[in-house]
């Protein structure tokens, strides 16, 4: 889908995996050059992938790449992998990449910065690539851009809306609510009997920012189909979404202390601690939830927005892929690593690692039970595909919300922020 704060800390996690024989007397240093006569040749490829908190498992897979390029081409690849936070990923890749320090290989959301990121011509067409014909029919069109290339392979598929505690709510006597009306008993119910309802956790911009694709999403799908469409064209304004802060609002009274102090992580262990009943936030967080409590029995459920039943629905989209640089001098080995995301044999582990869901007819892996959850919705027609919003405007409305929260900013000066950074995009892109 992949996501502290930008002004309040910038952290970048960097982690090296080297292998193979770097200063081996029959190595080069020379980036992707052949040395003839038997020898090995050593490339130094830049990965740059923003999941920090999922370091270990990429660290494992890397270094049987690694191996596994060593034996079966006899070339000596040493990996630096950077991991910065969501919150300021965007920033330092499109530094590097309007500096020319493009890393070879770099992590994209599918939806929200292809289209862009391709435009620019920063993405190495992947068409050709043997990983095309493994991916689901359903999730190669998230990779593909408009004049039907592929440019990247996609990890994450999502269906999502919010978390809630299965324990809780089945201790309760509650299922998930329908309309917003539902929602605020339920909400009642919980404080009745001495249980936060929400889990608030807003230190990282990227997580209130959950509220746009969710209530925006839900209110273009029921009534405003051409709300991005004008919005392309300096035609729109999200004054006609002015209602998302309604189940804002309520969350935001109903939830845990503190909130800009609490991240991702953090609102994960609060969340498997049962220290609140639901959570603003989607099943990319299960790992770590599950690393807190093993045996925590967790849903996924549409977000009521309104009163309208028809628009509490699944979000159903494509976030973290991993695109091939243009520019790359390491070319073979690139495309070698993206074909091996899905490997045969290798990748079933890897994914199922990551708590991710199946995107390959290679995948036989079992769903998980919040997957299924999702699909009892998208079955019965209550989903639809995230809106292609940019991720400027993304970005806006998370820090937006955050001062929203904190009582700096006015709805309408939020409002008003997103318009702007809409505009700001188009007069970017056109």
């Amino acid at each position: 889908m992949k996501k502290i704060v930008k002004g309040m800390m910038i952290t970048a996690l960097a982690a090296t995996v080297l292998a193979g024989c770097g200063n081996n007397a029959n190595s080069t240093n020379n980036e992707g050059g052949s040395t003839g006569g038997g020898e090995a040749k050593s490339v130094k490829l830049k990965m740059f992938i923003a999941q920090p908190r999922f370091k270990e498992q990429y660290d494992k897979y890397i270094a049987a790449f690694v191996a596994k390029e060593k034996a079966d081409k006899n070339i000596d690849v040493s990996v630096q992998l950077e991991m910065p936070t969501s919150d300021n990923a965007a920033q330092i890749l499109k530094t590097r990449l309007a500096s020319n320090d493009a890393p070879d290989i770099f992590a994209l959301h599918a939806t929200n910065e292809i289209p862009s990121y391709y435009k620019a011509g920063y993405l190495e067409d992947l068409s050709d690539q043997p990983f095309v014909g493994k991916l689901l029919d359903s999730v190669k069109p998230a990779v593909t851009t408009n004049d039907g290339k592929v440019v990247a392979v996609p990890l994450e598929t999502i269906s999502w809306g919010y978390l809630y505690n299965k324990k809780i709510f089945t201790e309760q006597g509650i299922t998930p609510p329908t309309t917003l009306t539902e929602m605020k008993a339920v909400t009642e119910k919980l404080k009745a009997n001495k249980i936060t309802p929400f889990v608030l956790s807003y230190k990282e911009a990227w997580i209130p920012q959950l509220l746009l694709p969710l209530a925006a999403g839900a209110l273009i799908e029921t009534g405003n189909k051409d709300f991005v469409e004008r919005m392309n064209k300096d035609e729109g304004s999200f004054t006609e979404m002015k209602s998302m802060f309604d189940i804002f609002d309520l969350i935001n009274a109903n939830g845990t202390d503190k909130a800009t102090e609490v991240g991702g992580d953090d609102g994960a262990a609060a969340f498997a601690a049962g220290k609140g009943a639901m959570w603003l936030q989607g099943p990319w967080y299960a790992e770590t939830i599950l690393k807190n409590d093993p045996n925590m029995d967790f849903g996924v459920a549409p977000l009521p927005i309104n009163d309208n039943p028809d628009a509490t629905l699944i979000n159903m989209g494509a976030s973290t892929s991993l695109a091939v640089s243009k520019t790359t001098k390491n070319k073979e080995v690139a495309l070698d690593f993206i074909n091996y995301v899905l490997d045969d044999t290798a990748s079933n582990d890897f994914f199922q690692s990551l708590k991710f869901n199946p995107i390959s007819n290679i995948h036989t892996y079992d769903s998980y039970p919040w997957v299924n959850d999702a699909m009892v919705y998208i079955k019965e027609g209550k989903a639809y595909q995230e809106p292609k919003i940019p991720q400027s405007v993304k970005d806006e409305v998370g820090k937006g919300l955050q001062a929203y929260y904190a009582g700096q900013l006015s709805q309408d000066d939020v409002l008003k922020a997103l318009d702007k950074a809409w505009q700001s995009y188009n007069k970017v892109n056109k």
